[in-house]
């Protein structure tokens, strides 16, 4: 008897068209990943500047990235995603152009330095359009209902990127210099293009635009949830090789790997679980296992342990974006879904940025352990504030249904009265006596007698 394999085909044909789209996200943050470990040491090496202005030129496309996200949403949302992410790829292409002409002139520091800064700075503008228009692309493709499994698929496409981009930049470097990795990003943007023009664009939903202060109100509590959340995600990645180094612990990057592997490997295999259990549920638990993992990182007497750790925070992370992310955008009107992924991403931003600094005072007052139970206490924080807004959306769903229903019985009455005016009036046009609507038992007719 042969198998209907329409749905299992209908479910392979969407996560075929979600990957095709999110595949730009993916080459977008290959052209990150490529100067990512390069640069620092080009300019404190090479360039002879200190460590401070090594770590400014890489952070500068953090605050470029921070303060065009909000314009990249209302760009999607007024231009199309298409058009946001060509603008995207083409800011990537052209920062690995900049790269490569610092190259060229770094027997003339200062001007080398110009060119790497404008090569972050234009590549911190990509970043935020291909990302976000990336994800509304996708969820104009395949629908509004498939939402979490759209970010779901470019979380990994972006950390897949980023973790493929590092150390292939680190061998070009090797072989042919920062020349040629400034090349390889032009190229990555280059294709990224080429293949952008050719796909579909979807519509550009047309309505009123609501003003940007007004989303970035309604997304707040999931920004803040997200915020969070991720802050042990930003003390892992900016300090795990130090603490590893405060106990003479080998094999630091293996940590920053589990972390990375169970993030995707928990992004592919329980994406779905957002449509199945809901997104507040699915945030709750994920919370609560990324704390359950920064206190064993906290507390790990031993580098395995210490590992243990970074996966099991890994893996909780790794739905927080996208179970808050469905919830927010769906928030507002579908001609204003841009802007609110924009602002919500933007409390990603500004934990990660605002997470070194803070760290720094942590560490230098008590210590590296410390970082990460700091950071387990706000993943608790999370948990409290997504049971919350999790109530308070039961207590507005029980009061919409409440209004519905009363609407629904005044419509209904209205109705009722309606028809029984009409069959009165049309009665008496007849010439017979009005027959009551509320009786049970019918008046006397001719047919009766």
């Amino acid at each position: 008897m042969p198998t209907d394999t329409r749905p299992a085909n209908g479910q392979f044909a969407t996560t075929l068209q979600i990957v095709s789209t999110v595949f730009f996200t993916f080459l977008c943050y290959l052209t990150i990943g490529l100067p990512l470990a390069v640069l620092p040491s080009f300019v404190h090496v090479d360039l002879a500047y200190s460590s401070v202005i090594a770590g400014l030129a890489i952070s500068v496309q953090y605050l470029a990235t921070l303060l065009s996200r909000p314009y990249a949403g209302r760009t999607a949302d007024a231009w199309g995603p298409k058009r946001t992410v060509l603008c995207g790829l083409a800011a990537c292409g052209a920062s690995g152009l900049l790269v490569a002409l610092g190259g060229v002139f770094s027997s003339v520091p200062w001007l080398a330095l110009l060119a790497l800064i404008a090569a972050r700075l234009v590549l911190g503008f990509g970043e935020s359009w291909v990302s976000t228009g990336a994800i509304m692309w996708g969820i104009g493709q395949v629908g509004p209902s498939h939402t979490a499994r759209v970010i779901s698929w470019n979380g990994v496409a972006t950390y897949g990127a980023l973790a493929l981009g590092a150390p292939l930049g680190v061998a070009l470097d090797h072989a042919y210099g920062i020349e040629a990795v400034g090349g390889a990003v032009a190229l990555a943007g280059a294709a990224g293009l080429l293949l952008a023009r050719m796909k579909r664009a979807t519509p550009v939903i047309h309505g009123e635009r609501l003003a940007f202060r007004a989303v970035l109100g309604r997304v707040l509590p999931f920004g803040m949830g997200l915020a969070l959340g991720s802050i042990g995600f930003g003390a892992i990645s900016t300090f795990i090789t130090l603490y590893y180094a405060s106990h003479r612990w080998d094999n630091a990057a293996l940590a920053l790997t589990a972390f990375g592997l169970c993030f995707m490997g928990v992004r592919l295999l329980f994406g779905s679980s957002i449509g199945r259990f809901g997104g507040y549920r699915v945030a709750m638990a994920s919370f609560a296992l990324e704390a359950f993992g920064l206190i064993v990182l906290g507390i790990a007497p031993t580098g395995f342990t210490a590992l243990l750790g970074a996966a099991l925070s890994g893996a909780g992370f790794s739905l927080v974006f996208p179970s808050l992310g469905v919830a927010a955008v769906n928030l507002v009107p579908a001609q204003n879904r841009g802007a609110a992924l924009g602002a919500y991403s933007v409390f990603l931003d500004v934990a990660l940025g605002v997470t070194g600094p803070v760290a720094g005072l942590i560490v230098g007052a008590y210590g590296y352990a410390e970082v990460y139970l700091c950071a387990a206490l706000a993943a608790m924080a999370a948990v409290l504030l997504t049971l919350w807004m999790a109530r308070n959306a039961a207590v507005d769903a029980a009061h919409g249904s409440e209004m519905a229903g009363e609407t629904a019985d005044e419509t209904a009455g209205e109705t009722a009265d309606e028809t029984a005016g009409e069959t009165a009036g049309d009665t008496a046009a007849a010439g017979k006596p009005a027959q009551s609507t509320t009786s049970a038992t019918p008046a006397p007719s001719a047919t009766c007698a």
